[in-house]
């Protein structure tokens, strides 16, 4: 893992001493509500329906056992006893009281941790797969160039003023687990013939009201050149993005604006002003920050482990855990192994306790090299385990409710916190995630319908992305009650695709019987094992919609 230099120490702690001397004024009422808004966004506070909401960075999802067990005592001491994992790999605290702000950020300092730009019209948190560097299927690890861009991004003054906030995303594998595609930067590393590391260059993701995939302008990038390339479409960016509507403006808005050629010519203009100048990196400089990232020294593995096999052949639930919640490693004889937040109706989506973290940093070290990750979709990852120990962990996951056999299935439900904390939403989302929970919860069943993305949001601002969800669920406000947009279809990863909406909305009351309709029309349409999101494609919507609102149609002449 990257530990912070002597700069970043300088940079977080003066951070913390700047912002606890804003919190005093504006608690002595020496700062309006409206000049210390900007300063307590700049530090990942957010004003909720009930209480200040603070976010706290975890730069890539990488976390180590002792700042998790920080963001535990947090929770314990000063939220009510739990916090929330975002798909944005990002903790949210949603109780948090405004005088004890500068004690947390403090606190988060000691172990290397912050807020600075979690929030704002800034470049936010730099995130990649939770496998990265351990992934059997990746072509080369992706944090150093991540760690990189957040050294860069960070405090960087000609980018904390911009349009709206920028989000930048980065994979290297076969599979996209990064889902660059809804970012407004997406970049993919992988190797040419000649081993040389290249960079290919896509704009103009973004969900929320106008949800758009973003588009390549750049392929075989030099990787020296990242700094510069970013930088210049960020500066065409700033000149042009719209600062009138803040529905407008995103960078998508700007693309679609001017087309992907001419978007791509400006960029491509702006970057000849850049390029080969002191944003080039050396290699110098990537293996100063490669360094942090190096292979642990794993030991070796039996080739065969009878004990591992037999516990596989005689209990099934180990084996249905197994085949969900693991995933292959680079390195033989270790796994990288899933543990689902989403135990069902009994705790929202994302929601960990303190006593559940401190179980988690426990194991990290018990089970691997003292290193957690959270994934995009709002579970945790410990990267480093090997099959021996996979069994025991089980146990133990179980036992604190982190061992649900569920990864991958449609009670997996990536959630946003809703209506019952969020200020912007519509409608409520974590009920519904509950009560779709407790109607599918046969896993049985589940492992039978295969992988389902189900995506929950609040509202058009999509922090569930259910756009891109196989199933999405849309809260919208309809004269001040609470109904819900399904759609159909979506999909992230290389293939990305967005939902499209089936028809009127629903009722809070109706949604779990929807979603049921909806299954129960894909169990008759498929054909032999195929998933979900191919059924939609093949068959379209229509079949679904006759399933879904029969009384509509029989109403029809």
């Amino acid at each position: 893992m990257y530990q912070y230099d002597e700069y970043d120490r300088a940079l977080v702690f003066e951070r913390v001493a700047q912002f606890r001397d804003q919190v005093g004024r504006f608690m002595a009422g020496e700062l309006s509500e409206e000049e210390f808004l900007p300063l307590r966004l700049q530090n990942g506070l957010y004003m909720q329906k009930h209480a200040y909401m603070l976010r706290v960075a975890i730069p890539y999802g990488t976390l180590s056992a002792r700042q998790m067990r920080t963001l535990a005592s947090i929770a314990r001491d000063y939220d009510r006893g739990y916090g929330h994992f975002t798909t944005r790999q990002n903790m949210q605290f949603n109780w948090i009281e405004l005088a004890q702000v500068p004690d947390i950020l403090e606190r988060l300092a000691g172990v290397e941790m912050h807020a600075i730009q979690t929030s704002g019209n800034c470049v936010r948190n730099i995130t990649t797969e939770a496998f990265a560097g351990v992934a059997a299927d990746e072509l080369m690890d992706p944090r150093p160039l991540a760690e990189i861009l957040r050294q860069w991004s960070t405090i960087n003054p000609e980018f904390l003023f911009l349009p709206r906030k920028f989000k930048i995303a980065i994979c290297s594998a076969h599979q996209d687990r990064a889902a660059i595609m809804m970012h407004d930067i997406g970049l993919y590393l992988y190797r040419d013939a000649r081993g040389q590391m290249l960079l290919r260059v896509m704009v103009g993701g973004g969900l929320g009201r106008t949800p758009i995939l973003s588009q390549q302008i750049r392929d075989g990038l030099p990787w020296q050149h990242l700094l510069s390339y970013v930088e210049a479409v960020l500066r065409v960016y700033n000149r042009h993005g719209r600062r009138d509507n803040k529905y407008k403006a995103r960078i998508k808005i700007l693309v679609k604006a001017l087309g992907i050629e001419a978007f791509a010519k400006e960029v491509e203009e702006e970057w000849q002003h850049l390029k080969d100048g002191p944003a080039q990196l050396t290699e110098a400089e990537y293996q100063r920050v490669a360094s942090a990232f190096v292979p642990p020294l794993y030991e070796r593995q039996p080739a065969t482990d009878l004990d591992y096999g037999s516990r596989l052949a005689e209990e099934p639930a180990f084996e249905r855990w197994v085949t969900h919640n693991v995933q292959p490693h680079k390195v033989p004889g270790y796994a990288s192994v899933v543990l689902s937040t989403k135990p069902g109706s009994a705790s929202p989506p994302g929601d960990v306790t303190a006593a559940q973290m401190e179980a988690v940093a426990d194991w990290s070290e018990a089970f691997g090299f003292g290193e957690i990750r959270i994934a995009h979709e709002q579970n945790i990852v410990l990267p480093d385990v090997p099959k021996a120990a996979l069994h025991r962990l089980w146990r133990l996951a179980g036992e604190q409710g982190l061992g649900s056999a569920n990864v991958g299935l449609l009670t997996d439900i990536i959630a946003c916190p809703g209506g019952d904390f969020c200020a912007l939403a519509n409608a409520k989302s974590i009920p519904i995630a509950q009560a779709i929970q407790a109607r599918f919860d046969n896993l049985d069943y589940l492992h039978d319908l295969g992988d389902i993305s189900l995506n929950i949001s609040g509202c058009m601002n999509a922090c569930g992305h259910h756009h891109i969800g196989n199933i999405g669920i849309l809260g919208v406000d309809k004269n001040g009650s609470e109904w819900y947009q399904i759609t159909l279809g979506g999909a992230q990863g290389k293939h990305s695709a967005l939902g499209k909406v089936i028809g009127p909305s629903f009722s809070a009351e109706e949604v779990p019987q929807v979603i049921e309709r909806i299954i129960a029309t894909f169990v008759r349409y498929r054909e032999s094992e195929e998933p979900f999101v191919q059924t939609v494609q093949r068959i379209g919507l229509e079949p679904f919609k006759e399933w879904v609102y029969p009384k509509v149609l029989e109403a029809q002449p």
